[in-house]
């Protein structure tokens, strides 16, 4: 593994951008273990039901979690049994575009993108309940890991509408906008290393034919913007027992620039961060 105590590493070199997409069940959130084995500060922002994943990594292998990965978690707004049966009641009595044009009168409540937001300004260590500077402020020894964009996704638009039963088209264009914007700030304007975790669809490619296996967002117009942000997009696959990234996928929108081209890549995070970090040496 590269020595990341040299002090040969240019410090001002921004770091990876890594997409990392497939089904549920393939690895994703397990495979981050093997960023914080390489030796950098990992911050994972939990959004979904992932962590269990991640602390499996290490009671699998009968280690204890290390001082190096942190972690917070960001609740999703719930609807409560009252909040379920006014809604029920509402599509049960009012025509489609009164509950299009409605406005959730507890849209307040659903707060989660901004939390997202605000743990990306002061992300607070679950563990500890140290609190950390924004992360467009982290160096290249760090790196933001977010579980996942179906989270970010479902935030954005739970923005927008609240607990509105109906979307109209200006509600998708809103969540889909503010989910470009955040994902564009992080790729973007951060030099703290950056991973995303993803789930996957398939469409049918409108122009060559066939199925195109695309990063799962909020619908077809925002997907195709999201890949290319990203230094690094891969597809994860698991056959049997055996895990692999693939980034040689010719149904999938994958790229690699720190991974060999190649359909049984191991997952593991080290070999990306190696490459990064033999780029970026100082003559």
């Amino acid at each position: 593994m590269t020595d990341t105590t040299t002090d040969k590493l240019n410090p001002e070199a921004e770091g990876f951008n890594v997409l990392l997409m497939g089904p549920s069940g393939t690895g994703k959130t397990h495979s981050i273990g093997t960023l914080v084995d390489a030796g950098l500060e990992v911050f994972y922002v939990s959004l979904e039901t992932g962590f269990e994943s991640l602390a499996g990594y290490y009671r699998d292998n009968g280690k204890p979690i290390p001082a190096n990965l942190h972690w917070h978690k960001v609740a999703a707004a719930k609807a409560g049994i009252e909040t379920l049966i006014s809604s029920a009641e509402r599509i049960n009595t009012m025509s489609l575009d009164v509950l299009a044009k409605a406005v959730d009168v507890n849209k307040s409540k659903y707060n989660q993108f901004i939390l997202i937001l605000q743990a990306l300004t002061k992300f607070k260590d679950d563990r500890t309940g140290q609190e950390y500077e924004s992360v467009d402020k982290w160096k290249n020894d760090r790196v933001l890991v977010i579980d996942g964009l179906t989270g970010i996704c479902n935030a954005a638009m739970s923005l927008v509408i609240g607990g509105k039963p109906v979307k109209n088209q200006s509600d998708w264009g809103i969540a889909q906008n503010e989910v470009e914007k955040i994902l564009r700030k992080l790729c973007d304007d951060c030099r703290c290393h950056f991973v995303l975790l993803g789930h996957v669809e398939r469409e049918v490619d409108q122009v060559l034919g066939g199925v195109k296996i695309m990063v799962s967002s909020l619908g077809a117009k925002l997907s195709p913007k999201i890949p290319p942000m990203f230094s690094d997009v891969i597809l994860t696959v698991r056959e049997g027992a055996t895990f692999k990234w693939d980034t040689a996928s010719s149904q999938a929108d994958v790229k690699t620039r720190n991974l060999p081209i190649s359909s049984t890549n191991q997952p593991d995070f080290k070999v990306i961060y190696n490459k990064w970090y033999n780029r970026n040496l100082v003559e």
